[in-house]
């Protein structure tokens, strides 16, 4: 017995730090949030319990929580997708044999390491000045420029390419699932004379559903949490006209400009149930066009 109870002990000290992280830094916050939701809490004061009037006041008076969740579904369903779609083609174009692959390949997933920082984002605020490359460009064409801090639909659209332009994650993943596709199913179509697009809707898309969903999970995932760029390229206003008040940002306006961490905290819950819910569609959906190997999946 207490052989027994030494080895239990052993165990259970290495699994120590994770079970003492998990408690302080993930559920204990959990059910501190939960709580707060439910209070009127400024940060410095006592929390007084006010029940459900947050989410009272969030879905019946608030104009601005609406506006950020809509510019929020704005960006996650068209960025998502167009990053998903660049990414495979990236990969696709990467899925070759060359000596300067792996070059090719780290040069790629570099926008996802740095895309996310204040650096990138200040220089993304450059890029769409007035006077910066993008409207050069246009000029050069013979276009107008775009006033893209004064339009609000101009604006989002500019976070939304900053968005497609951090593939690098996506694009690895896509570029194992491809390595994994038999090249026999390709010879044999092209026997049968299949051209590249009947191979690429026939074959490569059908072998990568299962990738395609876990890609579309995480970053649907990640797009509700986009914070750093909204927030650095409007200056924490979410600004033209709450054009890039995504809902991560107007959250921290409300909990730490505002100091009203209670309806922060409300808001980061309706968050949660908002990724879960979508998060479940794409799981019970995927039954009509995610194809696995085997049926069990």
């Amino acid at each position: 017995m207490r052989t027994a109870w030494k080895n239990q002990l052993t165990g259970y000290a290495f699994i120590s730090p994770f079970v003492i992280g998990f408690l302080a830094f993930t559920l204990i916050p959990i059910i501190a949030s939960l709580y707060l939701s439910m209070t009127d809490y400024d940060l410095f004061s006592t929390p007084g319990w006010v029940g459900l009037d947050n989410y009272a006041e969030m879905f019946t008076k608030d104009k601005k929580y609406w506006q950020s969740l809509k510019v929020t579904f704005l960006y996650v369903f068209i960025g998502v997708p167009l990053r998903l779609a660049f990414a495979l083609m990236v990969a696709m174009f990467l899925n070759t044999a060359s000596k300067a692959i792996g070059l090719y390949r780290t040069i790629y997933y570099l926008p996802s390491i740095i895309g996310g920082s204040v650096a990138v984002s200040i220089m993304w605020r450059n890029i769409y000045g007035d006077q910066g490359v993008i409207n050069l460009l246009l000029n050069s064409l013979g276009l107008d420029s775009v006033r893209w801090f004064a339009d609000p639909l101009a604006a989002l659209w500019m976070l939304i390419t900053l968005s497609v332009w951090q593939f690098g994650s996506s694009m690895l993943i896509f570029l194992a699932g491809l390595k994994n596709i038999p090249r026999t199913l390709y010879e044999a179509a092209s026997v049968d004379g299949a051209n590249g697009i009947h191979r690429f809707f026939k074959i490569t898309v059908p072998m990568l559903t299962p990738i395609i969903l876990f890609n579309a999970v995480m970053q649907t995932i990640g797009a509700f949490m986009t914070f750093v760029p909204a927030y650095i390229i409007s200056k924490g206003t979410g600004g033209p006209l709450d054009g890039t008040l995504l809902y991560s940002l107007y959250l921290f306006r409300q909990g730490f400009q505002f100091f009203d961490m209670g309806y922060a905290s409300a808001m980061a819950w309706v968050m949660l149930i908002i990724v879960a819910v979508l998060t479940s569609v794409l799981f019970l959906s995927s039954k009509f066009w995610v194809h696995y190997e085997s049926k069990e999946g």
